[in-house]
Order: structure tokens, then sequence, then C-alpha cells
């Protein structure tokens, strides 16, 4: 919402302007957006401050008037000062007036420059567009129906109500370890409770959430059903080292209820606001895509896909793949107890022709879907 429109639409809030259909309407804004709220809260303290100003202004003003018509009068007289005195006498007359009226301009400064800050904040927000897919109910009939009825008939899932018909949002994630540990975006599980994950072979499991960095915007996931086979070798690699300026790449994700393939190259060596912890990449990439990894010529997964540039067309932020490294470092420092983590090193995609790394690769990427 426009700045200004948006303090005229507080104001008329506050002043009791609004239809009884408005004021319903904008207090449902209010409770889910926090920035709506605040500014409502900041403005009324504001309105206060003026009133409260304004009053004693007037009640200043009341006494100037009735201490003048007592002189005119001949009831009261003023003595005759000059000099310092004068000032002194001056300064005592008014210093609580000056010192209401600079209190007033230092509050009005410092909530200009709060809804200032607080703005520029928003439209940074705003210009950054994390790729998080949200299920419509067209959407979850379409996976329903694509993936749903796989995991019905699934004998480690046929005991329970298929996570599908409650999902709500949806991302992609993919193996970092064959004993079913997977990596995908902090943000696309942080309003999960109940989680499962699924390729494009129709495997479905349920999950669970081992460890987060919302840092780098990264999280670490379990497949926690036993009917889940260890996978020996995983054909690619995670690289430790940045990747160059002009480096090619391809992708896979789930911004459909199928995996779908992209390819671009890393255009910029820092992410959104100079992120030195992600890329920019020039690809396309939607809702969904999210937690998908990006993969060199050599096989080796260089990064991991996050959000996108609101106003420019194909350009995508992806948090650098050493991250992971960094991340599964802090796991051992904050759990000595956890699992052994051991990320992939293989070469089994390198030297091959575009098609055939797909094919060895799409396996090992999964849909993310919960609540």
């Amino acid at each position: 919402m426009d700045e200004l429109l948006l303090i005229e639409t507080v104001e008329r809030y506050l002043s009791g302007e609004m239809t009884p259909q408005e004021r319903s309407f904008f207090e449902e804004v209010r409770k889910k957006t926090p920035e709506v709220d605040q500014m409502v809260v900041e403005h009324t303290f504001f309105l206060h401050g003026l009133e409260k100003y304004s009053n004693l202004k007037s009640f200043k003003h009341s006494l100037i008037e009735t201490e003048a018509k007592l002189m005119e009068d001949g009831v009261i007289k003023e003595p005759s000062i000059h000099g310092k005195a004068r000032i002194i006498q001056l300064w005592s007359k008014y210093k609580r007036s000056m010192a209401v009226a600079a209190s007033i301009a230092l509050f009005i400064s410092v909530l200009t420059a709060g809804l200032n800050i607080a703005y520029n904040n928003q439209s940074k927000q705003n210009d950054f567009i994390s790729l998080k897919r949200e299920l419509t109910k067209d959407i979850k009939e379409g996976i329903k129906k694509e993936v749903g009825s796989r995991l019905d008939t699934a004998s480690h899932i046929r005991q329970k109500t298929p996570i599908t018909d409650h999902g709500k949002y949806v991302g992609t994630s993919f193996l970092i370890d064959g004993k079913g540990y997977l990596v995908t975006n902090y943000h696309v599980i942080s309003s999960m409770k109940n989680i499962y994950v699924g390729n494009n072979k129709g495997d479905s499991y349920y999950a669970e959430v081992v460890y987060t960095d919302n840092a780098s915007d990264l999280a670490i996931l379990k497949i926690t059903d036993t009917s889940y086979k260890t996978i020996i070798n995983l054909p690619y690699s995670i690289k430790r080292a940045n990747s160059d300026l002009g480096e090619q790449f391809f992708t896979l994700g789930f911004p459909r209820n199928e995996i779908v393939y992209g390819e671009g190259y890393v255009s910029a060596k820092s992410g959104n606001d100079g992120d030195s912890l992600a890329y920019q990449l020039t690809v396309s990439a939607n809702p969904g895509n999210s937690g998908g990894p990006v993969i060199n010529k050599n096989g080796e997964i260089i990064g991991i896909i996050t959000a996108k540039d609101a106003k420019a067309d194909g350009v995508v932020y992806a948090t650098k793949s050493k991250n992971i490294f960094r991340m599964l470092d802090e796991l051992k420092k904050a759990d000595t107890t956890a699992p052994l983590i051991k990320t992939p090193s293989g070469n089994g995609l390198k030297g091959i022709e575009r098609t055939q790394q797909v094919k060895k690769m799409e396996e090992f990427v999964f849909m993310v879907v919960g609540n």
C-alpha cells in the first residue's frame, strides 16, 4: 500500500470517519499485518502528543491574555526590568513552552525517521519474493490426483491420512546423504508441523526437521519412514568453493506438481543487497522452486534457490552451497550426539550430456509439502 494512502487510512480510522464495514476490514488488516498495526499505534501516540501540545499552548495563551487584561485594568502591574534580568524573566516565563515545543519537534523527527525506516524495510521486502508455493484448492486436487493416489496405496502410509489433504505449502529439497538426509530452505518448512517429501518416481515419505539455520535460510530434513532404503552412492557432489561469474548451471524443482527443469548462469557473486552468503542468478524460477539445487556442468551443487527479484524478470537468488558445510559444522557443535551426515562426493554426472545428467539427478530431488 502506498505510504501516503496508508497514513490517510490510519487517520480516517483514528478519527472515526470510516464506515462500520471499512473499520471491520481495516481491523482485520491490523491483526494480520504487524507493520500496519505498529503504524496505527505510533500515529495514535503522535496525535495524542500534538493534542497535548495544542491544549498546553491554548492554556498558555489564555494565561497571557488574562495577564494582559489585568494589567490593562490596573489590577496588577508588571515591574520594569532591563538587561540580563529581563532575559532571565523571559526564560523563566516561557522555558516550559519552549521545552514542550522542542520535545514535540524531537518526537516528530524520531517518528518520521522510524516511519521512513519501516517503509524502506517494507519496500525491500516487497522487492524480494521467496519461492515457497502456497497450495490452493485446485493445486491440492492436482497433487492428490498425481501423487496422493500413490500415497493412498503405499503400505508405509496407508494407515495415515495423506498430508496432501491438509498441506498448505510446497517447496523443493534434495538428498545430501543417502541415509535420508535432505536440504531445503528454512522458509519452506518454518510454518510446517507435518512434513512429507516425494520424488518424481512416486516414492513419498514422512520427514522431520533435524536442524535449521535462519542466517543462510537452510534446513536439514530426515526421512523417518522405515520403508525408505538407503542410497549408497549419490552421483553428484557439493561444491565448497565459490563459483565463477558466468558459470552455467541447471536447476530442478517443483513449481508444478511434476519436476521442472531450468537453466541459467551466475550473474553476480553476491545476492540481494550485497548478501555475501548468496549468488544472483539469471534463470527462470517460480513459487515451489525454493530449496531446489543449482547444479553446474560437472555435476556439483553450487547453490540452493531461495527467492527472486520482484522487479526484474529472471533475477533469482540462491544460497551458496558452502553454507551446507557450515551448517553441518554448527550442527555438530550444537549437538555432539547428532548423527554423522556424510555429504556426497560422486562425479557420476561429469562429462555426460545434459539430458542424462537430469535423468540421473531428478530421482534425488524431492517435493516438500506440509502444513
